[in-house]
């Protein structure tokens, strides 16, 4: 008889490993540890630990006066920064809940997606003070601070040796900490809450199966700290081993290739395929100095096969899948020193196990190799949606999360993914839900019916294609069409293709057959 695929992690965690109450206590480790140490290098920027802990605790300082405690909420709308680091750190330092949001949206998608966040007051840089602006008075944030240049900078707080955290004030485990948005099936974008034991979890994870130096580590990252992998490993998992972040401010690869070498990175939190494709493109890659990088994850998007191997020839080190999702990472990893399998995606990681399920019922455990449901239970998983009980009862259930993906298990143990459930398109390492998309060309004046689905692209994995029909004797260009995108949403989510058609495909259930639109493509 077929062995069932359930599958648990095959390594134990790391108990030798610090152990924190918070995010924030992780912080005061590494201040204390290395305090002369570059924590964060943005560009000509740097900020010591000891400054980090200072500025942290006077941006803190100045939240609570304007309200922020335990059960509130902070929004930041800025891009990446290392005023973005300070503030994550000085909310989580008042015991509210830091909710990082893409500072690239739209006014429209901004609003939709903060409609009922409650928050107490919004930070934000100062490309994103107009958003922030019309943001802070469409819902009523009674606080709005520009922090960096243009508005408060850190020097002061840097500068100030008298600052400090106070640790009876601080965060406990159990605290809801973290809120970050992913889209909904609905075409209502759900905000995720995350505890600091479960984010603290997720980080032990990570160490555990990627073992680092501690105080010695150069890490570099180019994924969004409003991302769960820019924020959860890329941002946070430098500070556990008190090492230094490079910063590069948006992918750009000749300056990623550049600052790889330049710094002597040892740990490139890559993201997905597109970024490594990009970096081997780069004129300068042939000359630079990989001669310290060692670690190159990669997750939201699958790697080809060829991309392993000429990444693996041309650096000497492998490419690091791993698996993850917004509501919880990581799932899967695969070791650096150990078995891996090409194209998986490695295996649970400690305190995970795995199953792979029925798509009709969720609740039939299937034999190894058969393919099906990938439902994940672990201690890094959310505690829920915000303000939407029918969305985590369908995603939670019995302790285990329904991640939508399709996969399987082979006869080691290796899981491996071959198709998603949900109709989400992956665009170079973004999730976006058509429905989502859909919702957006709903509104357009001369669209009766809209729907969006995904195609291949060679260099952002996905891209969106839609299908468009008008209202009777309208008439909409294509330059009016992306024009209109181009207004109402976020460059990765917009179509790059428009098809006026004169009816959608239907199901028996009349509802849009997305798999037939996706077979005209």
């Amino acid at each position: 008889m077929t062995a069932a695929s359930h599958v648990r992690a095959p390594k134990a965690l790391d108990l030798s490993l610090p152990q924190h109450e918070s995010l924030v206590h992780m912080l005061l480790a590494a201040v204390a540890a290395q305090p002369d140490l570059p924590a964060v290098i943005f560009e000509q920027q740097r900020i010591t630990y000891a400054e980090l802990g200072r500025a942290a605790a006077g941006l803190a300082k100045r939240l609570e006066a304007a309200g922020a405690k335990r059960g509130e909420r902070v929004i930041l709308l800025m891009a990446n920064s290392i005023e973005m680091d300070v503030a994550l750190m000085a909310v989580m330092a008042t015991c509210a809940q830091v909710a990082p949001v893409n500072p690239f949206l739209t006014l429209p998608e901004l609003k939709r997606q903060l409609g009922d966040l409650s928050a107490c007051a919004i930070v934000c840089d100062k490309l994103s003070e107009e958003k922030a602006a019309a943001v802070a008075a469409e819902l009523e944030i009674p606080t709005r601070l520009t922090l960096g240049s243009g508005g408060t900078t850190l020097d002061a707080w840097k500068a100030d040796a008298s600052l400090e955290l106070d640790r009876a004030r601080l965060p406990k485990r159990d605290d809801i900490a973290l809120l970050l948005f992913t889209g909904g099936s609905t075409g209502v974008p759900k905000g995720v809450d995350h505890t600091h034991r479960g984010l603290l979890y997720s980080i032990l994870q990570h160490v555990t199966v990627w073992p680092c130096r501690f105080g010695e580590e150069r890490f570099l990252n180019v994924a969004p700290m409003f991302h769960i992998w820019g924020l959860a490993y890329s941002t946070w998992v430098p500070i556990f081993t008190h090492s230094t972040l490079v910063m590069v401010p948006r992918y750009d690869a000749d300056k990623v290739v550049q600052g790889l070498s330049d710094h002597k990175i040892t740990v490139f939190a890559g993201g997905p395929a597109p970024i490594y494709m990009g970096l081997l493109a780069s004129p300068m890659f042939a000359k630079a100095d990989l001669s310290q990088l060692k670690y190159c994850p990669s997750g939201g998007a699958p790697c080809p096969e060829e991309l392993h191997r000429e990444w693996l020839e041309k650096t000497g080190q492998p490419i690091l899948e791993g698996w993850g999702m917004t509501e919880g990472a990581p799932f899967c990893l695969n070791p650096y020193d150990g078995r891996r399998k090409l194209l998986s995606v490695g295996n649970p990681v400690p305190g995970t196990e795995l199953q792979v399920v029925d798509l009709e019922t969720g609740d039939t455990v299937l034999p190894l190799g058969q393919r099906g449901e990938l439902r994940v239970r672990g201690p890094q998983l959310m505690t829920g949606y915000r303000n939407q009980p029918e969305e985590t009862a369908r995603t939670l259930r019995d302790g285990w999360v329904y991640t939508g993906d399709i996969g399987y298990v082979d006869e080691d143990g290796f899981v491996f993914l071959v198709d998603r459930k949900k109709d989400m398109v992956i665009v170079g390492g973004y999730n976006v839900y058509p429905r989502e998309v859909d919702e957006v060309l709903f509104k357009h004046p001369k669209i009766r019916e809209a729907a969006t689905v995904g195609k291949r692209d060679a260099r952002l994995g996905e891209v969106l294609v839609a299908f468009v029909v008008l209202d009777a004797g309208a008439e909409l260009s294509e330059a009016e069409f992306f024009e209109y995108c181009k207004a109402e949403m976020v460059k990765y989510k917009r179509p790059v293709e428009v098809h006026f058609v004169e009816s959608l495909p239907k199901t028996g259930a009349s509802k849009i057959n997305r798999r037939a639109l996706r077979e005209l493509l």
